[in-house]
């Protein structure tokens, strides 16, 4: 018998009527044959009004007593669907997530799962009952409830479609599925059939409110396939696997993060540790960092700029202010009137032109970039926000993400095998032996010391410009890896990229190109460079993973040239002469979650 788990969110058991809606699904999951989990959130706005509650008695409440609270709302929802399955004349059988054996650790509103106890699902099912389990909570070692943050219930339902080695997990909730881009800010995005994990998590990490990046982890780790479908509507969905949806595609999504800031440091020492220095005390303050550039350098100090949440800005000024200030830098031009346009597709790690494409279409809109990072499958630029929905319609129109693209998956399910209920069978035992379920998991440290880098100082902060570099490298078919753009409010900016070390020299005629052109510009080139990658499950959500990386290098006293990050891997480059030491230095740094 097949095991199928379903998750139903807030809107999805809003009210009685749709709470029955949903048993009704329950029931004909199990009426095919299936045994059938269900995990349910709370009801509507439920736990906003319990936040609301809470803030009326007290402006900082206790976390512990948070999670007390919170709680309530799950269980009463798992209530009222148990209910609903009695009354439909079917077994039923709801649990709490301390009830399930759901086990976490004690880091109370933002818990992560440790382990979880199948016996008692696996009794209830046995006899007959469709299982329903509270999303978002657990328990700790001390028996303090405990609650896993945004997204919880989503985790909660992949993770036991983990342990319980199901079939599938459904997630039920009030959109069709995996657009290209977000429906409400643009009409015109397309529902896709299938989309892989990698994909799928950074376009969460970027705000694709579709499911949250801890779930999509675990789907990843565990090999579940998730099935993510509309509880109101008799759609196909959208199916999150490890396949793309359509093989080689440069391209498959697109996104845009509207509360952005940026924080800009100057002129602070370019030597061993400086990275360190700034941004461990934000990760002390669980202040989240995303876009880090810095370029090399070719005099004795650095510029570093980085992005925030708008509503993390002043704690982040604040944090930073006395770093820069001992470190003897100075503070640059910060805006929180940014926003972040990306672009995410597997097969742009093997193509040429990708990003060329990108910046043409955004000049074509009249849009300037303020600051590049890359990834080997996402390009993120940052946009003044008020042309930030112009930007993403000028991305999502260059790469047609509106259009089904060639070799597209047309039937998910019957491509795997598979159908709504059917999902072969995923052996989990061995990759959960010894394994903290929600715990960092580091697959790759690995050195590339084929690279060379160019940096290009000085050149006009104008509409276009970064354009035509890549333009001109596509030109020659240069194959371009990490990008970094740096502008710090000046008149200026300043721009790295690195290619094969055997197209140098035709790289190089490009930058001289732009020279030439602004007879400003500098160019500084590195014919061998050292590229270290760390890649993993975790890596955004576990904060600290980029302290952890400065930490290691600064200890073994290297510098830092230049830093991309993305949610599954982050990349760091170095002088080619400590790129061995700094490898040693990473794997030992990470052993303990290194696979």
């Amino acid at each position: 018998m097949a095991l199928v788990v379903q998750k139903f969110g807030g809107t999805s058991v809003a009210d009685c009527e749709k709470i029955l809606a949903a048993a009704r699904k329950a029931i004909r999951a199990r009426q095919e044959g299936n045994s059938v989990v269900v995990v349910v959130s709370a009801m509507g706005h439920n736990t906003d009004h319990l936040i609301e509650l809470a803030h009326q008695i007290s402006e900082e409440p206790q976390a512990r007593e948070m999670d007390m609270l919170l709680a309530t709302g799950e269980q009463v929802s798992v209530a009222l669907m148990a209910m609903a399955i009695h009354s439909l004349g079917h077994s039923a059988v709801s649990l709490t997530g301390g009830q399930v054996g759901i086990r976490t650790d004690s880091s109370h509103t933002r818990a992560r799962i440790k382990s979880i106890s199948t016996e008692r699902i696996r009794q209830l099912l046995a006899a007959g009952n469709i299982v329903i389990a509270a999303g978002f909570q657990g328990i700790d070692e001390d028996y303090n409830i405990t609650t896993l943050g945004r997204g919880g219930s989503d985790t909660t339902a992949v993770a036991l479609a983990a342990v319980l080695e199901a079939d599938c997990c459904e997630i039920y909730t009030d959109v069709d599925g995996v657009y290209t881009t977000d429906p409400r800010i643009l009409p015109e995005a397309r529902l896709t059939r299938q989309v892989s994990y990698d994909e799928m998590l950074e376009l969460a990490s970027l705000g694709a409110g579709v499911m949250h990046s801890r779930s999509i982890e675990f789907g990843k780790k565990f090999g579940v396939p998730i099935h993510v479908r509309n509880s109101q509507a008799d759609v196909s969905g959208s199916l999150i696997v490890a396949e793309p949806e359509a093989p080689g595609l440069a391209v498959s999504g697109a996104a845009l993060t509207r509360d952005e800031a940026r924080i800009s440091i100057l002129d602070v020492p370019d030597v061993p540790g400086v990275c360190h220095q700034i941004f461990s005390p934000l990760d002390q303050h669980k202040i989240t960092v995303d876009m880090i550039v810095q370029s090399p350098s070719a005099s004795q100090v650095a510029d570093i700029s980085f992005t925030v949440p708008r509503h993390e800005m002043a704690a982040t000024l604040r944090t930073i202010g006395p770093v820069v200030e001992r470190l003897g830098g100075r503070m640059g031009e910060c805006s929180d009137s940014v926003a972040k346009i990306s672009v995410v597709g597997l097969g742009m790690a093997e193509q040429t032109g990708v990003a060329s494409r990108m910046f043409a279409a955004l000049a074509r809109a009249e849009i300037n970039l303020q600051m590049i990072t890359t990834s080997e499958i996402k390009i993120s630029v940052l946009v003044d926000k008020a042309q930030s929905l112009r930007a993403l319609r000028a991305v999502h129109d260059e790469f047609g993400l509106h259009q089904v693209p060639a070799g597209a998956v047309t039937d998910p399910f019957r491509t795997l095998g598979l159908n709504p209920h059917k999902v072969p069978a995923i052996d989990v035992i061995q990759r959960l032996r010894g394994v903290e379920l929600e715990g960092l998991t580091i697959d790759d440290i690995s050195l590339d010391s084929t690279q060379a880098s160019i940096t290009l100082s000085g050149f006009p902060n104008e509409v276009g410009v970064a354009a035509g570099v890549f333009g001109d490298l596509a030109a020659r078919d240069v194959f371009v890896d990490m990008i970094v753009l740096t502008w710090t409010g000046s008149p200026v900016s300043d721009l790295t990229f690195t290619v094969p070390g055997s197209q140098l020299p035709r790289a190089r005629e490009v930058g001289a190109g732009l020279c030439q052109r602004f007879p400003g510009t500098r160019m500084r080139e590195l014919p061998a460079i050292a590229k270290l990658t760390v890649g993993g499950i975790g890596l955004r959500s576990h904060t600290g993973m980029a302290t952890g990386i400065f930490t290691a290098l600064r200890d073994a006293a290297i510098n830092l040239e230049s830093i991309s990050t993305s949610e599954v891997r982050i990349n760091v480059v170095v002088d080619p002469v400590m790129g061995s030491l700094a490898l040693e230095r990473l794997k030992s740094q990470f052993a303990r979650v290194l696979r």
